[in-house]
């Protein structure tokens, strides 16, 4: 009896995407994937007959060398909706223009596994678009979307369906905050300039290429955005609700990275009064997203813990959140690795095969 076949097209090949194929191809399963497309920005190989791929580990220099472009949206659109078996796109980029055309593809019947946040914390509109339960629709999954392969989305999704009402959600998000406030806030840290661990972060790789784009809080708003949702707070967007950005106001417009990080010893000062205050308490800074129901309230900012806290001992770059709900009265903590090519592929696999187990 032949096993059942699903038909996978992938687009983006970066640190995720390369990482999600080559998990793909060396998986063994009872349900047939193929691979009847691969796209990044400028390449593409795409089987026009829909038969597999035949690439294995030689999918990246084949790629390279191809001389097709990457189809326009609706012309995917169409080549997935003609698609003899089931169609799943893994969308591997952070690309708002592909997450806006979700609702396109989602109605044509065409299921969606992705870690872009775009499609699910921007307005709540197109929200409401992709979750529409149109008839036929496709599957959509995108739980590697906060805390890369953490169970946090399934997680709470379950929580919800099974009638469980969530009162508050707490977490840290980001694998480079986490890391800069662990290093920098703890009970030996007095002499470490924040700053410093600024700069150590960006050297080991955690931070993104400026750090501005981590230390703006943008990313755990986002992130925040999407599971305030799914518990069922109507939040507009992330610049709906306070945001505490870590950068100084006056760096906030410097032309560089560079100049950025060359300037930051100026403001240390500023954060190490908070930290002095919270050792007082015998505390621990902390930067952290929150969903209080009971308050109405959703905001993004750094709060004080107490050492015995499990956000006060996280250590390196790990994630950690912690749900309370009427059922779970001592919150449900899910910590771990919430950042990393090769945990933030698996759990887009993890969503690629509950689609095909489904369709």
């Amino acid at each position: 009896m032949s096993s059942k076949i699903v038909n996978v097209a992938v687009i983006g090949t970066g640190v995720v995407g390369s990482a999600f194929l080559d998990q793909l191809f060396a998986m063994k399963s009872k349900i047939s994937y193929h691979v009847i497309m691969i796209a990044n920005a400028q390449h593409a190989l795409i089987s026009k007959d829909y038969s597999p791929l035949q690439l294995g580990s030689k999918w990246e220099s084949e790629l390279d060398k191809s001389p097709e472009s990457p189809l326009a949206l609706e012309t995917l659109l169409a080549f997935l909706k003609n698609s003899p078996a089931p169609a799943i796109l893994v969308d591997n980029t952070s690309n708002e223009a592909i997450a806006k055309f979700y609702p396109q593809f989602i109605e044509g019947g065409i299921s969606i596994a992705t870690p872009n946040k775009k499609g699910f914390s921007s307005g709540l509109e197109l929200w409401n678009q992709i979750f529409s339960d149109k008839p036929n629709a496709g599957l959509v999954y995108h739980e590697a979307t906060v805390g890369a392969g953490l169970p946090i989305i399934g997680t709470l999704r379950d929580l919800v369906q099974t009638g469980d009402k969530v009162e508050k959600i707490e977490g840290i998000f980001s694998g480079t905050l986490s890391y800069i406030f662990n290093e920098y806030s703890t009970t030996s840290s007095n002499d470490v300039r924040f700053s410093d661990i600024v700069k150590i972060a960006k050297k080991l790789g955690y931070t993104e290429p400026d750090p501005r784009d981590d230390l703006n809080g943008l990313d755990v708003a986002r992130k925040v955005t999407i599971l305030a949702r799914i518990a069922g707070f109507k939040v507009e967007s992330p610049s709906s609700f306070p945001v505490q950005s870590l950068i100084p106001q006056p760096l906030e417009s410097v032309a560089t990275a560079a100049e950025f990080l060359e300037k930051l010893p100026l403001y240390d000062d500023d954060l190490k009064k908070l930290k002095d205050e919270a050792a007082k308490e015998n505390k621990v800074l902390r930067f952290v997203g929150k969903v209080d129901f009971p308050n109405n309230s959703v905001s993004v900012g750094i709060e004080k813990y107490d050492y015995g806290h499990p956000f006060a001992s996280l250590k390196g770059s790990d994630n950690v959140i912690s749900i309370k709900t009427e059922r779970y009265v001592n919150p449900l903590v899910v910590q771990g690795a919430g950042a990393g090519s090769a945990v933030t592929a698996a759990g887009v696999l993890a969503d690629v095969i509950k689609i095909a187990e489904r369709v």
